[in-house]
């Protein structure tokens, strides 16, 4: 961990905080969910880069140590996407993989669906290929109870949050997103209600983890994060008949509660998914949750760097 390097770069309105480790031509950039952050790919960034590659993961704008938009309201998915190819820009990266967790997944996707030419291959984890717009989830299937219903409301994640320090918010939250059930509240409670203070930590997450995962969304705090992706998961983004050309894989815990949305085990164990992303293959792997890259680490860095030793750049 000491000798991952940490620097900020300017990339359109905003710096964002980049973590890297590893030389060499061949890039692979990792982009988080929520409730992480540029840490929880602390296992991945030391296993491509042991194989030869050159690891970077950053915050997300809004995210950690990264800077906050001017407007974090107007926030979306497409500022994800341009920041990512603006980096690479910044870089001086023509090519490199893209390697996604949860809603990270999708502009992982979504850059090498718009700029296929700068992508050398796509993994994602917990989340297959979905493209944001009004028809990405089947909101009407879910309880009112659901997570992400609640967190879309103006001001209700605020107020639930509000009533614990940052650490208790974080700890809950990798609780919940830990099980296989959807994270669901009856009409007389908060999202925040669903853990009792007594529950302990999942074995592989530890309290210097936790602690760490703290102090960045101490820092940053969770007003964007509500807004990408919760809040603007439902704006259009603007790509008709979306392909992804590049080589994929798509690697699913099957104790990850996201294959318990509706429709979500038939649309990628039927290949659905592969209407949009052809050349995909799928890992599930049995006692996987939906931080299966935290999990079970050397199995995910096996897959990982398998896949990328496979492609040609």
């Amino acid at each position: 961990m000491e000798k991952i390097k940490h620097s900020h770069v300017a990339v359109r309105d905003v710096k964002l905080h980049v973590a890297e480790i590893g030389e060499g031509p061949k890039v692979v950039v990792f982009l988080h969910g929520f409730p992480e952050i540029w840490y929880t790919w602390r296992h991945q960034m030391i296993g491509v880069a042991d194989a030869g590659y050159r690891a970077i993961a950053i915050d997300f704008r809004g995210y950690g140590l990264s800077d906050q938009p001017l407007d974090p309201e107007k926030g979306s998915f497409a500022d994800l996407v341009e920041d990512a190819v603006a980096l690479l820009d910044a870089l001086g990266i023509a090519k490199a993989f893209l390697v996604g967790k949860d809603f990270g997944a999708l502009p992982a996707y979504l850059v090498a669906a718009v700029k296929p030419d700068r992508v050398c291959g796509v993994i994602t984890l917990g989340v297959p290929f979905m493209l944001p717009g009004p028809s990405v989830l089947p909101y009407h299937l879910f309880p009112n109870g659901f997570y992400i219903l609640r967190w879309q409301e103006p001001g209700r994640a605020e107020a639930d949050f509000g009533r614990l320090d940052v650490k208790t918010v974080i700890r809950n939250i990798y609780i919940l997103f830990s099980r296989s059930e959807l994270p669901v509240a009856s009409d007389d409670q908060e999202i925040m209600d669903l853990v009792n203070e007594s529950t302990p930590l999942p074995p592989w997450f530890s309290e210097e983890d936790l602690a760490a995962y703290a102090s960045l969304y101490e820092k940053s705090g969770f007003r964007f994060p509500l807004q990408v992706p919760y809040r603007s998961l439902g704006r259009e983004y603007p790509l008709a008949d979306p392909k992804v050309s590049a080589p994929a894989l798509l690697i699913m815990g099957e104790k990850d509660y996201v294959l318990k949305f509706p429709g979500m085990e038939d649309y990628i164990r039927t290949g659905q998914v592969k209407h949009f992303v052809p050349n995909l293959d799928i890992t599930f792997m049995p006692e996987g949750s939906h931080f299966v890259h935290e999990q079970l680490p050397e199995q995910v860095n096996s897959l990982v760097v398998d896949f990328l030793n496979k492609q040609t750049i």
